[in-house]
């Protein structure tokens, strides 16, 4: 070992110690505990990490989750909301409630080992492209944490995980939302896999999905095509109408479209095609104008074609509400963590994946910055914990779990998530929540800040669940 190394590891040593010896008693108690079950918290996320079952189908991962919070001496409800995978873990009575929500789906076609260069785990399975089996793991090791807290007599309340299923498709927790699962709740905790560690007050993007469907006539496209009434023909003229109306929609709109179904064989005038269809604004305001554009358009490509359509909402999500009280009293236990470090191993791991994925070699982004103003407009993705955010006041986590610019729904993440790199920000995101709730249950006058500015930002806002009227989609329920 090189002299320079071996003052860098020391240094790296002390920072932590000094770090630990900061925390103020029951916020080291918390960190504790997550050190305490470290091993069953990377053992979980290494199972759900290598079940990668995507979205309504994650049936061991779920049951990996809740099994280890009864085990824990949390009460759990299984199968809430019509989901076979959703479930709540409560523990403790009274006030305040403090809600902390797990995901763990994957994506699929992006299976991937746990190295630095392609290579599927299994050819064409799923994959944790978005880091959703630290996700869940690291928030259910922070509850249980403040489970130990409530029972020791440190602090006093409820805490109550939620275990949310298919986040990356349907939206779980828009149906979860809508059965009041959220209701007793004072104060929501969320957390997110990225490239950098912040407090998160950024909001992210509303969206729908809908299906559209055209039926027509089949005939035989050489000997009587003029028999047949083209829904092929029909599915194009509406994709080049959506193409053409994105010159005309601001630029905070996006649309995208998935062709389904575009007919089966080439000597066939197709009698069915169809299309799903997700449009996103940074203001669901700004969205559903657009979406009743969209689907006008609809008709008019059946007309044109002369053709039946149908058009089938298949859900919509608010954006996040963002909660700036919450993100200062998250910010403040970042500082007191400090950032994560990394091994030269490490280190060599995630500038290979840069070097695969066409990035500079930079390496890992996990620096405590100062808590970023908050922008009107982002840029980003969606998430369904923003239809969480509009129900009860929601504080956001980001936590380095990849190195920096890392490509994200890629085979990228699902290789960080499955070894040490991933399981550092698992752990580091389990300490960060848990010490903020433990401000949260120790001081009522944050939880009412909190709660105020949610109000505050709500306005007059009446959320309004934008699903279609029954049950989710789940397996069970379609084959109904």
């Amino acid at each position: 070992m090189t002299r320079r190394l071996l003052l860098a590891l020391l240094l790296i040593a002390a920072t932590a110690l000094h770090a630990q010896k900061k925390l103020p008693k029951n916020k080291a108690a918390v960190a504790e505990s997550v050190e305490k079950h470290k091993s069953d918290l990377i053992k979980i996320s290494d199972d759900i990490w290598a079940n990668a079952e995507i979205a309504f189908e994650e049936y061991e991962s779920s049951k990996l989750l809740s099994d280890y919070a009864e085990a824990n001496g949390f009460t759990v409800e299984r199968g809430v909301a019509d989901m076979a995978t959703a479930f709540v873990a409560t523990y403790g009575s009274g006030k305040p409630v403090i809600g902390i929500l797990g995901e763990f789906d994957a994506l699929p076609g992006i299976s991937q080992k746990a190295l630095p260069t392609k290579e599927p785990l299994e050819e064409g399975a799923g994959g944790h492209g978005c880091g959703h089996n630290m996700f869940g793991t690291a928030s259910l090791g922070a509850a249980v944490a403040i489970k130990e807290m409530i029972e020791a007599g440190k602090i006093k309340g409820t805490v109550k995980f939620f275990g949310t299923p298919s986040e990356e498709k349907y939206f779980g927790k828009i149906w979860m939302v809508r059965e009041g699962l959220w209701d007793d709740v004072d104060v929501n905790i969320s957390w997110h896999p990225s490239a950098n560690t912040e407090a998160d007050v950024q909001s992210s993007l509303a969206l729908v999905d809908f299906m559209v469907e055209f039926t027509g006539q089949a005939a035989h496209a050489s000997a009587d095509p003029w028999n047949g009434r083209s829904a092929s023909d029909a599915l194009e003229l509406y994709t080049t109408g959506i193409n053409y109306y994105r010159e005309h929609v601001k630029p905070t709109v996006r649309m995208h479209y998935h062709i389904q179904d575009g007919g089966q064989v080439v000597n066939v005038v197709p009698d069915y095609s169809r299309i799903w269809v997700r449009i996103r604004d940074t203001k669901r305001a700004g969205l559903m104008p657009v979406y009743e554009h969209a689907m006008k358009m609809a008709e008019g490509a059946a007309i044109m074609a002369n053709v039946d359509y149908k058009i089938s909402l298949i859900s919509g999500i608010y954006e996040v509400l963002v909660n700036r009280a919450g993100g200062e009293i998250m910010q403040q236990n970042l500082e007191l963590l400090g950032p994560i470090t990394y091994t030269p191993e490490e280190i060599a791991f995630g500038k290979t994946i840069q070097e695969q994925t066409g990035k500079p070699q930079v390496g890992f982004d996990s620096e405590i910055r100062p808590l970023k103003e908050t922008e009107e407009h982002p840029g980003g993705g969606s998430t369904d914990v923003g239809d969480v955010s509009w129900n009860v006041a929601n504080i956001n986590l980001s936590v380095t779990v990849a190195p920096k610019d890392t490509p994200w729904h890629s085979w990228a993440v699902v290789a960080c998530g499955g070894m040490s790199i991933g399981h550092k920000g698992m752990i580091y995101a389990s300490k960060a929540m848990a010490m903020t709730m433990v401000d949260l249950f120790e001081d009522p006058k944050l939880v009412e800040k909190v709660k105020a500015e949610y109000k505050e930002r709500k306005g007059d806002e009446v959320y309004k669940a934008n699903i279609p009227d029954g049950p989710p989609p789940t397996p069970e329920n379609r084959n109904q």
